[in-house]
This record gives C-alpha cells, structure tokens and sequence, in this order.
C-alpha cells in the first residue's frame, strides 16, 4: 500500500453528532488516535456535550470554525444522521474539508451524510446493510464488501466494520507494520460467539426481527435520499 511519509504530522478527524452510534466513532477512534505522528480531532459545531443514541455522553474539543484542514475526515451514522444530513452548516463543513483531505473515512450510515454532501456521485461504497438499498439514490454503486475503498473516499459497513476499515486506513497512510502493531494492541482477534452478524448468515427469524426493528428509520432514509435525488436532477436540468 503507498504511504504518507513518515514525517508528515496528519490531521485527523471525526465527526460526532446528535443521536449518532458511538460506536462508528469510538471503534475508529481507538485506531486511528494512535497512528503515529497524527493529532486526532473531535469535531462538532459547537462544544456542547453530545448524547448518541443510547445516551452515551460524548464531547468535542474542537468547533467546525476551529478545525484545520484536516488529512482524514472520520463520518459515522446512526439514527441521527437524517437530520445531520439536512444540516448545510455540517454538509459545507464535510463537502470543504473533503475537497483537501487524504482520505474521508465512513462509517455505517455515515455514507449517507456523504451523499448528501455530495460525495458519492460515481463511487462504490458500502454501509449499514439495513440502508444499502438507499446508495444509488446518492450517486453510488453500493457494494457488501465490508469496506470499500473508491480513490480516496472510504466506506465501512455496520458498525464494528468502522474497526476493519481503520486499520485499512492506518495501513494507507503509515503502512501495514503500523496497522499489525495497532491490530495487536487493540487485540482485535475477533470470534464472534454467533455466526449470525450478517444477513447472509443470520436465520430468517432474526431477519426478519431486525429488519423490521429497522424499517421505520430505513423509510425515513429512503424519502430523504429521493428528495437529495430529485434536487440533483432538478439541478442537472
């Protein structure tokens, strides 16, 4: 994999927001803090304290109009991203930083608020499997790769595939020892007590469980996607 060199300082950073999944951020987080020579940014619009979706307690150290240019923009999902997704401020934040960064990393249905910053147009991606369906509607070819890498524009899937995917990208920019020595540290060795963490394995009771659990934010995702859908041909027009 072609690397930053070694002595260049990296930005990098993640987006938090309200009723997000910590876990799209803190997953990521744990990997890509440690890449060496980097400083990490938590990023929001303000300073506020923000609650994920089950409640959790997470607080930026850096406002959007304080952020740098950064190297690597981390966007992860969760219910929250549909209204993330109709925020110009957080969109003119992604779209601006995404126009100089190495790479913009996405988790889950953070591909979503990359869709909606525009960032999809001609890209294969990935993310959640429960909105997978709603990519092409953003411009994207949607894969079920667990991460996808399209020029420098990164998608992982659901959740703990925000790991994977930041270990891959440790690898493009420090190269593969750093992300085996991250990889080691992390003990990420995983043995999942349940071979049931994808719809190709999962029975068709827990199917059909989850997928409804699911279904009204999915249609929610679906009607936000078509209006982005219908402005972008109105605009081609």
């Amino acid at each position: 994999m072609q690397t930053i060199p070694a002595e260049k300082h990296l930005k990098i950073g993640g987006l938090i927001f309200p009723n997000m999944d910590q876990c799209d951020f803190t997953g990521p987080f744990e990997a890509l803090s440690r890449i060496p020579n980097s400083t990490f940014y938590t990023l929001w619009k303000d300073k506020e304290v923000v609650r994920d979706m089950r409640g959790m307690q997470l607080v930026p150290d850096t406002a959007f109009h304080e952020a740098p240019q950064l190297d690597v923009l981390l966007v992860p999902g969760g219910y929250g991203q549909e209204e993330v997704a109709a925020d110009e401020e957080v969109l003119a934040f992604i779209r601006d930083q995404a126009k100089r960064a190495l790479y913009v990393y996405s988790v889950c249905t953070g591909a979503l608020i990359c869709g909606a910053a525009g960032l999809l147009h001609g890209r294969y991606a990935t993310t959640h499997w429960t909105a997978i369906d709603v990519l092409p509607l953003y411009g994207a070819t949607p894969s079920d790769d667990r991460v996808v890498i399209d020029g420098n524009y990164v998608s992982a899937g659901g959740v703990t595939s925000g790991i994977d995917g930041s270990l891959i990208l440790a690898a493009l920019l420090r190269g593969d020892q750093v992300a085996k020595e991250l990889q080691l540290y992390m003990a990420y060795d995983p043995e999942p007590p349940f071979d049931s963490g994808s719809p190709a394995k999962a029975s068709d009771n827990v199917l059909s469980i989850v997928r409804a659990r699911a279904q009204q934010i999915t249609e929610q995702r679906f009607a936000s996607a078509r209006r982005y859908a219908e402005r972008a041909m109105d605009l081609a027009n």
